[in-house]
């Protein structure tokens, strides 16, 4: 690689290296054929590196066919999207996946993704996204794991492997990984997106930077950097994240890109004019610049002016033409183009069924009286809402390339699935969301798509639900967030209910039959008053393409819901931020109390969520027994094994997520009041019993210091296993020299 590299850029020019670092947008490639279109141009010239948002490997094939055939030196193009939780096999939403806590299954949606995408000419992929988020308010939480790092880290390794195989990218359905938003994108204040994240270096490296750093170990190919400034300047510009850290510390040896449009950015941040922050991004380990032109603009200039040597330009071009020789683009610039592909290995059967599985898997019951679900199959049905007919909606955020025309609509769905044996009834009830003024409409109608017709709800709409919901036996309300209320350019000031469907809710519960209230949402949401009046309440996130056979399957109880929440649901919006693995206060709130004075309290709400973290009912029981610990004391040399036995009570088959604590009881600094360092899936049939063991070692105990040293210190620990993270059984141990 290194010699065929240096015999290449020996031949470049200087503005053909500088249009490697230049990933320019689709734009006007979607209306038309490539040879007709501006970018063609610019590609004989050597001025584009990658493009971004092509779906379609006939258009993706005859962009490469330019680059390699018309272009100077014949430099193929690299071809990435958006491919973040599925390809036209959507998978639930990733803060949805993240909560089957089932490695295997996230590791295999990463696998048919690439599948898919790859078919369809895409060979980088701009994901996983690993950015921890205890604000629920800010919208891309949905994109991402939730609170806690040991999780996150696990899952950002499975969706590496799943994307890149064994990252030596031999086959042709393999992809390059893009691991964002580097750093502390889920951090912002306000939960407002592209706003600012501040911290010290101590919380950085313990509660925000493993998960980007299990991605690198992992041997993630491409890093992008986030919007945000880190220590007050922006990540893009940014060279002790982008050099010193990631590269020096870490070891990374891939690429990295900026965010949309990040680097020209920096002029409002006060970084200076394009030219100036152009030359910041390269010398602070920028490699490429996605959709500012920045680089194409001004680079030349600034080395002319010795504002950038051309040894930088070098570096970053050298790091992107690396990416496209590992990718084998150098051997067989068609490797992703095979026409024949689509047909067979995109939306198969067999997908379909794997995504059907995963998204059971991952929807929470949050709360199930009087054992109303499973639902049965027999009597009179009501179905209510707007997500039972809208295909998109089901999708979640970041679906781009889902194919909507190929899905079914939950409300065929559960027709299939009751057939003859149960009469359905139907009604919309409300729209998405309360009545926007013009310029809501405007900015829903662009991102919904020209095909979409706004309609909100009527009075009449509310008035039919009701009537079909007094002739029912039971009731079940698909409710919650539309899909553009949560993603990217999503924050929320307030995240209950929309008015309207809380109205309507309201009118369904007084009609005195049983309801179950099917929620969708990308984040987690205030759901106090649901809880408190609505008897069943099912949490779906938004499932993807399978979204409806998936939901009938829980509800009818062919699968028993298993999910667990990666993320705290807060009381109110003022508990946030909101995590469990909070730090100690010297003046806490005594256990069970709801305010103390002059303790670490509010005036009007617990300090506990109203879900925590870990949280997840099923339509079984599950007893644990007394936990067992192989020794009290142990050297950093030597491990302790912990016990429990788990035991199905119940009257069906189900599975349990099993999940271990740690608490460092006294250290060199304040340390969290319990942290996850391990869990297990386990499936257990009807009165069957299984011992769960996890071992302890000293990497589990190792923490940063306040000189930022990873070590773990001598002391008592406290260890805590349990089905969530707030009903755990406590032993100690001590870690000795």
């Amino acid at each position: 690689m290194d010699r065929y590299i240096d015999r290449l850029m020996a031949k470049m020019t200087l503005h053909e290296k500088i249009g490697q670092l230049n990933l320019c947008g689709a734009g006007d490639v979607y209306t038309g054929p490539v040879v007709r279109s501006n970018i063609a141009e610019r590609i004989r010239k050597g001025e584009v590196g990658g493009i971004l948002s092509l779906k379609g490997v006939d258009y993706i094939r005859s962009i490469q066919e330019v680059a390699v055939e018309e272009s100077r030196l014949g430099i193929p193009v690299i071809f990435g999207k958006d491919v973040i939780h599925g390809y036209e096999t959507v998978f639930p939403i990733p803060l949805g996946v993240s909560c089957s806590w089932d490695l295997e299954a996230i590791e295999q949606s990463a696998r048919i993704a690439a599948v898919e995408a790859s078919a369809d000419g895409i060979c980088w992929t701009y994901s996983p996204m690993v950015d921890i988020c205890r604000d629920a308010r800010w919208g891309r939480m949905s994109e991402g794991s939730g609170e806690d790092v040991f999780l996150g880290s696990r899952i950002a390794e499975a969706m590496v492997r799943g994307y890149q195989g064994d990252n030596t990218y031999r086959r042709r359905d393999q992809v390059m990984a893009c691991v964002k938003h580097f750093a502390l994108y889920g951090a912002s204040d306000g939960g407002r997106d592209y706003n600012t994240a501040d911290m010290s270096r101590l919380r950085m490296y313990n509660e925000y930077m493993p998960p980007y750093k299990a991605a690198i170990d992992a041997g993630v190919g491409s890093v992008m950097s986030a919007f945000n400034v880190v220590d007050g300047i922006p990540a893009t510009g940014n060279r002790w994240l982008l050099t010193d850290l990631l590269r020096s510390d870490w070891g990374f040896d891939g690429f990295v890109v900026s965010d949309a449009s990040s680097v020209v950015e920096m002029c409002a941040h006060g970084m200076g004019d394009t030219q100036e922050v152009a030359a910041l991004a390269v010398n602070a380990g920028l490699d490429m610049d996605l959709g500012s032109e920045a680089f194409m603009r001004t680079l030349e200039k600034s080395v002319d002016e010795g504002r950038v040597s051309i040894d930088k330009i070098d570096q970053a071009c050298r790091r992107v033409l690396e990416a496209k020789y590992k990718l084998g683009l150098f051997e067989d610039p068609y490797k992703y183009c095979d026409v024949s592909r689509p047909a067979k290995e995109v939306y198969t059967p067999e997908h379909r069924a794997f995504a059907r599985r995963l998204a059971t898997e991952t929807f929470v019951l949050m709360k199930n009286d009087n054992r109303i679900l499973p639902l049965r199959k027999e009597g009179k049905i009501a179905l209510i809402g707007p997500f039972l007919t809208d295909c998109k909606e089901i999708q979640g955020t970041w679906s781009p390339s889902g194919a909507t025309e190929k899905y079914t609509p939950i409300l065929d769905a559960f027709r299939t699935a009751i057939g003859d044996r149960a009469e359905l009834l139907y009604a919309r009830g409300c729209g998405f969301e309360d009545e926007a003024d013009e310029e809501q409409i405007r900015n829903y109608l662009r991102d919904k798509g020209a095909d979409f017709a706004y309609r909100p709800g009527t009075p009449e709409d509310a008035d039919e639900a009701v009537r079909v919901a007094s002739e029912a036996d039971v009731v079940v309300a698909f409710l919650g967030e539309h899909e553009m209320q949560s993603g990217e350019s999503s924050s929320r000031s307030e995240l209950t209910l929309a008015a309207s469907q809380r109205a309507l809710l309201e009118r369904l519960l007084q009609t005195g039959k049983p309801v179950v209230l099917v929620y969708f949402m990308g984040r987690p949401v205030v759901m106090d008053w649901e809880t408190e009046h609505v008897p069943a309440i099912l949490n779906v996130w938004f499932p993807g393409s399978e979204a409806g056979d998936a939901i009938a399957d829980v509800l009818f109880g062919d699968v028993n819901p298993s999910g667990k929440l990666t993320a705290s649901f807060p009381r109110s919006v003022g508990q946030i931020p909101i995590h469990y693995d909070e730090l100690p206060t010297g003046r806490p709130l005594p256990e069970g109390s709801k305010f103390v004075k002059f303790t670490s309290a509010y005036l009007d709400v617990p300090n506990t969520p109203l879900y925590p973290f870990g949280y997840g009912l099923s339509y079984t029981t599950f007893e644990y027994s007394p936990m067992t610990l192989s020794a009290d004391r142990m050297t950093e040399e030597g491990t302790i094994e912990v016990s429990v036995d788990v035991r199905n009570t119940g009257d069906r088959a189900g599975d349990e997520i099993v999940q271990l604590y740690l608490r460092d009881l006294v250290g060199s600094i304040s340390r969290p009041l319990k942290q996850l360092k391990g869990f297990e899936r386990i499936h257990l049939d009807r009165g069957e019993t299984r011992t769960v063991t996890f071992t302890i070692s000293a990497d589990l105990l190792k923490f940063y210091n306040a000189d930022l040293e990873y070590v773990c210190e001598p002391g008592a620990f406290e260890v805590m296993v349990g089905p969530n993270c707030m009903e755990v059984e406590r032993r100690r141990f001590e870690l000795i020299k």
